[in-house]
């Protein structure tokens, strides 16, 4: 009789313990990711990796912000999340000096706050998921230098001011710096559109002699199509195109050769491991959320959560290209 009580209570405690787990999760928190261009393949990846986590949880996802590249829309979509008092926000951060005081101002709530992708590094932050930016940068940088021979004009497609993309030209910077035979001939604002990059590269094309164009460098995800596209048109095969993460155009186009490389990120991994770390600091009740945990020795969170970055040419392309047709199969 002993024997079976105590087995009957192993089977309670056990039983609570399974409810205990069950409990913890309710579709009643909702977890928000914040970003901007929302309809670049990018940041449907990424929504995919927010909703599958989201999934697994049996928590609410909701992923906001413009269709298109607008700081100012993306800051109110920020601010309309956080008035919902919700569990905790994703965010990537087109405009960082902007979003410092909205990212500071929902922590002191109570609303935990973790940057991907583009970070806001002086905000408080709880800690950033994301690319090692500088190393992307560095791997684009010394693939131009070998194809090139350590000699040529270069030109940067980008949008100054968002970290991210500051980030990676720094990179490619640091890289040049060492072989002064390549030249940057201009840092082109294509002010989140890009079309602009589209428009701008025939002018480039026509540069000749020593003001030739020798390399196009794509420091976000749309505009390598774009490039790609003119130079098709006009026969360009003598200039060399680096683009930036792995969309299925992009890798057409690399396996066609139009694109040389891209820089591959992980922007489903970014939004899947973002929800997971948001939902235990809201269960955790994680102390001082506005604390600057990066000058904390003992903290209980990192800085900084590097998911990868990887060179992508003709010799591996296949590899990606099966990785993302798996990854869409239902």
């Amino acid at each position: 009789m002993h024997i079976a009580l105590r087995a009957g209570m192993v089977s309670v405690f056990f039983t609570l313990l399974l409810l205990d787990g069950c409990s913890r999760h309710s579709s009643n928190e909702t977890y928000y990711l914040v970003s901007n261009n929302l309809n670049l393949p990018y940041w449907k990846t990424a929504a995919t990796g927010f909703e599958k986590a989201a999934a697994e949880y049996h928590v609410t996802a909701k992923v906001v912000g413009p269709d298109n590249y607008d700081a100012a829309a993306e800051s109110q979509a920020f601010d309309q999340a956080a008035a919902t008092k919700p569990a905790g926000i994703l965010v990537s951060v087109a405009d960082a000096s902007s979003m410092q005081s909205q990212i500071d101002t929902a922590l002191a709530r109570g609303i935990p706050v973790i940057t991907m992708d583009s970070d806001a590094p002086h905000s408080h932050r709880i800690f950033f998921i994301g690319t090692n930016n500088r190393e992307a940068g560095h791997l684009g940088g010394q693939r131009v230098v070998d194809k090139l021979g350590g000699k040529g004009n270069v030109v940067f497609f980008t949008m100054p001011g968002q970290p991210n993309l500051d980030e990676r030209l720094n990179g490619y910077m640091e890289i040049f710096a060492d072989h002064p035979g390549i030249k940057v001939a201009e840092i082109f604002n294509i002010k989140g559109d890009s079309g602009n990059a589209m428009d701008k590269t025939p002018q480039y094309l026509a540069q000749t002699g020593a003001n030739k164009i020798d390399a196009f460098i794509c420091l976000e995800a749309s505009a390598g199509k774009d490039v790609a596209e003119i130079l098709q048109r006009q026969h360009a095969t003598d200039r060399l195109l680096i683009a930036m993460d792995v969309d299925p155009d992009t890798l057409d186009l690399i396996k066609k050769g139009v694109i040389d490389a891209t820089i591959a990120q992980k922007p489903y991994t970014m939004a899947y491991y973002g929800l997971k770390a948001l939902d235990d600091l809201y269960h955790s009740q994680l102390k001082g959320l506005g604390s600057d945990y990066a000058v904390d020795t003992f903290s209980p969170v990192p800085v900084f959560v590097d998911t990868g970055t990887a060179r992508v040419d003709k010799d591996n392309v296949d590899i990606y290209a099966a990785s993302a047709s798996e990854a869409t199969q239902p």
